[in-house]
């Protein structure tokens, strides 16, 4: 079984969402796990697969001891390796993708429904509740007439590609500044940039 727990304190799960397989790589769908390999890259935490089912790896960010994980099940069931973690949702920061959001913009939100994803509606599920952070990453919508399955599970063309990185840096910012505490300002610096753009 995982343990959560740290000296004491309840660790923070940064929990990335995709699809399991190479087939998958590098989707829309797959963001979640995208962002997830930056931090680990970037704070020097492996990650390993574990008896539940999820890949993990502990370490701390920004001072605060964390988990990074990435669940092994198919996006429908991410809410299934959560229940061997025993996590409390408010130690639970969620990152996936969303179709409402432009390419390029990430955002910041607590709590909410789940607007059809089927990552979160799992992970809501698994808990009881909605109340985790979510770092919302943005696809946009599919062009008129392309079916949102087939969208999600689509790469980025390559002219995208500059974008996606430079958002997987933004989101994994918002993610450190959530683990901070700083949930607050995560949400003022990211949420803000995306009303700012629209006024221009």
């Amino acid at each position: 079984m995982l343990d959560t727990s740290c000296s004491g304190a309840r660790m923070k799960v940064i929990y990335g969402l995709g699809n399991p397989g190479s087939n998958y790589e590098r989707t829309r769908h797959n963001v979640g796990f995208m962002v997830v390999d930056h931090l680990a890259r970037k704070w020097g935490i492996p990650l390993r697969k574990k008896k539940a089912d999820v890949l993990s790896g502990t370490g701390r960010i920004e001072g605060v001891e964390a988990m990074l994980a990435k669940p092994q099940t198919f996006m429908n069931l991410s809410g299934l390796p959560l229940n061997p973690l025993h996590i409390d949702a408010p130690d639970l920061i969620v990152i996936h993708d969303d179709m409402d959001i432009p390419l390029g913009q990430v955002r910041v939100k607590t709590g909410g429904g789940t607007g059809g994803h089927k990552g979160l509606i799992s992970i809501k599920g698994a808990l009881s509740t909605g109340d985790f952070i979510r770092v919302r990453f943005g696809i946009g919508r599919p062009p008129e007439r392309w079916d949102p399955s087939d969208y999600v599970l689509g790469r980025f063309p390559k002219e995208d590609l500059d974008t996606v990185q430079e958002q997987i840096v933004m989101a994994a910012s918002a993610v450190e500044l959530c683990l901070k505490g700083e949930v607050t300002k995560a949400m003022n610096t990211f949420n803000k940039r995306e009303k700012d753009a629209a006024d221009t």
